[in-house]
């Protein structure tokens, strides 16, 4: 199945970006048990959580994916991420890595900008106190803006000359330059439409044209900001203070060096966690809950029980969790992504062989808007398709849309119409 879309992780250096990404693939519990799996030196993947059509139907028991996994309706797909290569200000200058930087964010769908809330690093990643980490929010998104605007304005004579020649539209005429950014038609249409622009382009000023590439950059990298190491005294001051500047559905209150410290001990049979859960179970906790086995887990020492509970106190009781398992989430929710399920036979719900019971083996993510016809081509590529049965065999349209609970288990029957 495919893994699409990318989702790109952004930071300076000492952000917490690669424990975040360490946080994100390396699952350990039984409802992510499966090994991290690297693509490329940069790319890996991810999982997830959804809930599952197969709770939706009452078959979670024959629920079986090929890829991640699913456990009483809970299920994790994997997505593709990719790890953007460090910056500092000045990254669309060339500064740091910048060219390489910027390079690499062309490719994603969406960024999960991994900020360090506790102030102790200033904008390089160098150790201080008392650095205001708003500003990196803002240099970030200006490096983005600088780097296509300049791309653009570098060319703006010879652009305007040949949308005049060949009378192209304005979406025509941008999506021929916006392309290499990963652009499609669409994208530069929602732009435009943000803007609800009269001008021609040929007259459009400087100032338009910042006005259309922020536009642009918000439409497509939509960005989740990850406000990371919430555990450090000084954190409460920053998160509040970026609270007001940003738009609340775009930030998650992360700990990722907790993430990874609780999915070791639970790999190392010390604890009973579930990623994104608040709750923690020692052999304690499951002995005085009437389990004389404790689970099964082995003991703690004092130490260790004692940074348990201080973990406890500071971010899972006090946050509802470590916040890693939301911050794709909230990129799922910002991309607007759908999950889809082809399956062979839309009463049964089971894929592969005619013998296989196994229900709901595979899971697509489409992105909002997408139809049926769109789904069809993602899964089955070019083959020619005959006809598509939705759930209980109701025949579908390619041109019908898709959304969670509606055309969102599908059957695709090859042939010729």
């Amino acid at each position: 199945m495919p893994r699409d879309p990318l989702i790109g992780l952004v930071g300076k250096p000492s952000s917490g970006k690669s424990t975040t990404l360490n946080s994100l693939t390396d699952a350990t519990s039984k409802v992510g048990n499966f090994p991290f799996t690297t693509i490329d030196p940069q790319r890996a993947i991810g999982y997830l959580q959804i809930t599952c059509a197969c709770k939706r139907f009452g078959v979670s028991e024959r629920c079986k994916p090929n890829y991640g996994s699913c456990v009483d309706g809970r299920r994790s797909v994997p997505i593709e991420l990719l790890d953007v290569a460090g910056l500092v200000p000045g990254a669309h200058l060339g500064k740091g890595l910048g060219n390489r930087f910027l390079d690499d964010l062309r490719h994603a769908d969406a960024l999960v900008h991994v900020v360090d809330v506790s102030g102790t690093t200033d904008s390089e990643g160098k150790a201080t106190r008392g650095y205001d980490p708003s500003q990196d929010i803002v240099w970030l998104r200006s490096e983005i803006v600088r780097w296509i605007q300049g791309n653009l304005m570098e060319k703006w004579g010879s652009i305007k000359r040949r949308h005049v020649a060949v009378k192209s539209t304005a979406v025509e005429t941008l999506q021929n330059q916006f392309s290499g950014y990963g652009s499609t038609s669409s994208t530069v249409q929602r732009t435009l439409d943000r803007l609800s622009l009269k001008t021609p382009l040929q007259d459009w000023d400087d100032a338009t044209i910042e006005r259309v590439v922020n536009a642009f950059t918000d439409e497509k990298f939509p960005t989740v900001i990850a406000l990371n190491k919430i555990d450090h005294p000084d954190a409460d001051k920053n998160v509040a203070k970026i609270a007001k500047m940003q738009d609340p559905n775009s930030i998650v209150l992360t700990s990722a060096i907790s993430e990874v410290f609780l999915r070791k001990l639970a790999k190392q049979g010390f604890i009973r966690y579930t990623e994104g859960s608040e709750f923690v179970d020692t052999r304690d906790d499951l002995i005085a809950a009437g389990d004389p086995s404790g689970g099964g887990l082995k003991p703690l020492d004092e130490k260790l029980a004692n940074r348990i509970e201080n973990l406890k106190d500071m971010v899972l009781y006090r946050f509802g969790s470590t916040g890693v398992v939301q911050v794709l989430s909230r990129a799922a929710e910002l991309l607007g992504l759908v999950p889809v399920f082809p399956v062979r036979n839309v009463n049964t719900f089971s894929s592969g062989s005619a013998s296989s019971t196994a229900a709901f083996r595979d899971c697509v993510l489409v992105k909002r808007g997408s139809t049926v016809g769109d789904v069809a081509r993602k899964v089955m590529g070019d083959v020619p398709i005959a006809y598509v049965e939705g759930a209980g065999g109701v025949r579908v349209s390619e041109g019908d849309g898709v959304a969670v609970g509606k055309n969102d288990v599908l059957s695709f029957k090859v042939g010729r119409a």
